[in-house]
């Protein structure tokens, strides 16, 4: 078996950061525009993930949408040796404003990727899933800005998820922002 596939199948079956105790269910965004959100996106922090423990930085997703309406996914980080690029395929959940997906790197496996905060600019997104046991902070640029960084954080916290197994992803090979 693949070490990547070997990888995602122990990732999805470990638990995942503690969820707060009395925090209600998790809940997407009302409606995500698949075209605005389509592109480039850093990683600025994430839960550490088991099959992202070759990552040392640069870590990126770039999504676009395909001819047959779902979304093309190609997730990117720098590693000791290089580089390390996974791709998958992703697809709107029906009647959920498209902030709900399914992510398939490989069949039958798939993962929900909710999209539970979202910038009305589209600067920054958090995404997450129901059990809380992932969580990406992305931005359009390598870097964001405080205020914008602590208004994504905040919606995360408003979800309930605890955020002391954040971890910040460093952005070093990647231009420099513009904001």
């Amino acid at each position: 078996m693949d070490t990547r596939i070997a990888s995602l199948l122990l990732a999805l079956s470990l638990p995942g950061a503690p969820a707060l105790a009395d925090a209600p269910p998790v809940r997407t965004v009302a409606e995500v525009d698949l075209a605005r959100y389509a592109g480039k996106w850093y990683e600025i922090a994430a839960f550490p993930m088991f099959f992202q423990r070759q990552c040392i930085g640069d870590t990126t997703a770039e999504y676009a949408l395909r001819p047959d309406g779902d979304v093309s996914v190609v997730n990117r980080c720098r590693t000791e040796d290089g580089f390390d690029e996974a791709t998958a395929r992703a697809w709107a959940v029906e009647g959920s404003g498209n902030a709900r997906l399914k992510v398939q790197f490989f069949w039958p496996f798939r993962a929900d990727y909710w999209v539970i905060g979202l910038d009305a600019g589209y600067r920054w997104a958090v995404v997450g899933n129901p059990g809380r046991k992932y969580l990406w902070i992305l931005s359009r640029t390598p870097k964001l800005p405080a205020d914008l960084l602590e208004n994504a954080l905040a919606s995360a916290r408003q979800q309930g998820y605890d955020l002391a197994p954040l971890r910040y992803t460093k952005q070093e090979s990647a231009p420099p922002s513009t904001n």
